[in-house]
């Protein structure tokens, strides 16, 4: 007769063994760094990026993909490298960078320059890997010292292929396509003209 204990050892055994035969994969919303060359003059402003938010549904370990209409499913060894809020800051913070040809600043002490504070809340964040990856958020702009403000929404969907290599890409993609749109609306503000919310 083979003892529980017996049975339990080799039921751990074979958990241990599946486990082992997934690797983890780790991904990360930062974009490579894009090849030196002429970015041009660098703006009269620096600018400071705050938290991001992002969706509760998406906010996991893992990746998180839109299943039919109704369903989302976690991949166990799909994974950000970091928190999803982190990884979605630390590529806009990058992009803006870049769109504004300034620095990001942030808890760093004034410069003498004037500083725009960027919020960036992400209310949509889907995922629908061979089809597209979408995020949906609502930023505003404030231009620092003054009372200069603007309130914005952006929708952001870009069409992405097999794999969720690509359905990553496609979410950085779709994060420099929003600071793009950021920047075209921050650089009139940050100079004291008036600036409205860039069209859909």
């Amino acid at each position: 007769m083979i003892r529980p204990r017996f049975l339990l050892a080799a039921a751990c055994a074979l958990a241990l063994a599946a486990c082992a035969s997934a690797p983890v994969h780790y991904y990360t919303l930062v974009a490579p760094a894009p090849a030196a060359g002429d970015t041009g003059p660098a703006a009269a402003f620096q600018f400071e990026l705050l938290p991001v938010g992002v969706p509760a549904q998406a906010d996991q370990p893992q990746l998180v993909i839109r299943q039919g209409g109704q369903g989302a499913v976690p991949l166990g060894s799909e994974r950000w490298i970091a928190p999803l809020a982190q990884e979605a800051r630390g590529a806009l913070s990058a992009d803006l960078a870049q769109a504004l040809h300034t620095e990001d600043v942030t808890g760093l002490p004034g410069g003498g320059k004037p500083r725009l504070r960027i919020k960036v809340d992400l209310r949509r964040f889907d995922s629908a890997p061979g089809d597209y990856a979408l995020i949906d958020a609502a930023w505003s702009l404030r231009l620092l010292p003054g009372e200069a403000t603007l309130a914005c929404t952006s929708e952001v969907r870009e069409p992405v292929g097999a794999g969720y290599d690509a359905l990553v890409e496609g979410h950085q993609h779709a994060l420099a396509r929003l600071a793009g749109q950021i920047a075209q609306a921050a650089v009139p503000l940050a100079a004291g003209r008036a600036t409205t919310c860039p069209a859909p």
